[in-house]
């Protein structure tokens, strides 16, 4: 009997573990099984992989071919595992010597021409290979500059299965370097907060809600503003950290995302549309799940316009990753766990037709239509949301006036964002936090420093206008007014303002 083995990895959300593909030449009928929890793609690569091998001039092998990917009660998933078993099964036949394949990685799926092709996740895949002590990986030609990311690791790019051979037996082949990767490059602001015309309070809300990381619900009839709003707050984010960075790229090539430009320096904006499954926004699949909507953007942006259109069931779902920062997807064979810190924009109209309570409006929905449509984003959603803010239409005689006078850019806002986040970290770095949103609640009490106007909150608590989690985020908010101020602490009128941002009043003499 022959064999050999080849190292690839698995995925299971952005884990990775490494496997051992198995390849033992035996005696008996011609046949090829693959064991050890493939998926129906990887249970395919049998074909594929023959297909390939006979592009190379070569016949597979006319033997019984096992093929065992260890570690075996681990479910494998995707078609990245086929260049390992084809060069595992040329090593067993003796076309690739076995010193080659230690301590390297084979990651890329084969076209039946012996094309080597892209692949999901290999950021992640190459990430988790380093830590594992591999020290040379091959991948898809067109990837090189994306496992070249990764430190640690030679990274080789090969367009065919004849280029992988080439390799692996110690001929030049063209392989990523560190001079060959692309400097992250950080794409300019397209969407600048000066293109707005008035909504004097709605940039104030955008502004506070980007300081701190707040989360924020716009409401208000058609055409007010609202969407043109929420496009600009990425804009006024500051550039994310390596770590984040990092981890953000990841997600994004996991779900398949190019990273030829390097990595995601900025955060990220995801916008689905309201018709999107609930699969979409939390993440899915039929035995792995993928990331959605909530975990691509992480350390970013979700905005959901339109959000009564949303299913309620997709709504509802964006609960639990709005408190604990991470979504936790369940299947038959695997439990994936992907992060999702993100800041979660809503935008919604007053009713089906858009001029409910609207000064001059002709609405005609009846009552308990415009009932039923405030009430599709449910309290327990509301209460999560830091920042209530209503957009009025302006009147001609104010559009004409603001349009003259020139906006703040977003570049001019973001630079008070930045100071106000610096504040933020240096407050908050002995407890581990670096916003005012991720700080909870015992911290908030007991360790900063108490805010006079609490007698406000506690009236609002009594009366039974403020939850408890809403009492923390009021004062998160005032932290954040504070910062933005330069104080040292909230003051009464910070807090006062905070509360009246929960509730949606009018802020004029604030932001004015």
């Amino acid at each position: 009997m022959k064999l050999a083995r080849a190292f690839s990895m698995a995925l299971v959300g952005l884990n990775s573990t490494l496997v051992e593909v198995e390849v033992s030449l035996g005696t008996g009928l011609p046949r090829t099984v693959i064991v050890g929890l493939p998926d129906t793609a990887l249970y395919e690569a049998r074909d594929r992989c023959k297909a390939a091998v006979t592009s190379l001039g070569r016949v597979w092998p006319n033997q019984q071919v096992t093929i065992n990917l260890t570690p075996a009660t681990l479910p494998k998933a995707g078609s990245h595992f086929d260049l390992a078993i084809v060069v595992a099964a040329l090593a067993a036949d003796g076309l690739v010597p076995l010193a080659a394949l230690e301590r390297t990685l084979l990651v890329g799926e084969l076209g039946l021409d012996g094309r080597v092709r892209p692949v999901r996740g290999i950021l992640p895949l190459l990430v988790a290979a380093e830590r594992e002590g591999l020290r040379r990986a091959i991948v898809p030609a067109a990837q090189r500059r994306e496992g070249a990311l990764v430190d640690g690791l030679a990274v080789c790019g090969v367009h065919t299965l004849a280029e992988a051979i080439d390799v692996l037996r110690g001929r030049p082949v063209a392989c990523a370097v560190e001079s060959e990767v692309a400097e992250p490059q950080v794409p300019a602001v397209t969407k600048d907060l000066a293109d707005v015309v008035g909504q004097v309070e709605g940039k104030w809300a955008l502004e506070v809600a980007a300081a701190g990381g707040h989360h924020l619900y716009f409401h208000g009839p058609p055409g007010v503003g609202k969407t043109l709003l929420a496009e600009r707050l990425p804009g006024l984010l500051p550039d994310l950290g390596v770590a984040e960075s990092l981890e953000v790229s990841a997600i994004h090539s996991l779900a398949g995302e190019s990273l030829d430009r390097g990595l995601v320096r900025r955060p990220p904006f995801a916008a689905p549309h309201h018709s999107a499954s609930l699969a979409a926004i939390v993440g899915g699949g039929p035995r792995v799940a993928l990331p959605g909507a909530v975990s691509r953007a992480h350390h970013g942006v979700l905005f959901l316009d339109e959000a009564p259109e949303f299913s309620p069931r997709a709504l509802e779902a964006l609960r639990t990753p709005l408190e604990s920062g991470e979504i936790v997807l369940a299947r038959s064979l695997a439990q994936t766990r992907y992060p999702a810190r993100f800041q979660l924009v809503l935008a919604a109209n007053p009713c089906p037709c858009g001029q409910a309570g609207t000064p001059g409006g002709d609405c005609r929905c009846p009552a308990m239509s415009v009932r039923r449509y405030t009430t599709r984003i449910s309290g327990p959603i509301l209460d999560r949301i830091d920042i209530s803010q209503s957009l009025a239409p302006m009147r001609r005689a104010m559009l004409r006036a603001a349009s003259r006078v020139r906006a703040e850019s977003s570049a001019m806002v973001a630079e008070r964002v930045a100071l106000a986040r610096e504040r933020q970290r240096e407050r908050l770095a002995p407890f581990g936090f670096t916003t005012n949103a991720s700080v909870p609640g015992p911290v908030l009490r007991r360790a900063l420093p108490e805010p006079p106007g609490l007698d406000v909150l506690d009236r609002a608590v009594t009366r039974g206008q403020l939850s408890s989690r809403g009492f923390d985020k009021v004062l998160r908010v005032a932290w954040t007014m504070a910062d933005l101020a330069g104080a040292a602490r909230p003051s009464r009128e910070d807090v006062e303002a905070a509360l009246a941002m929960r509730r949606g009043e009018e802020l004029e003499a604030r932001c004015g």
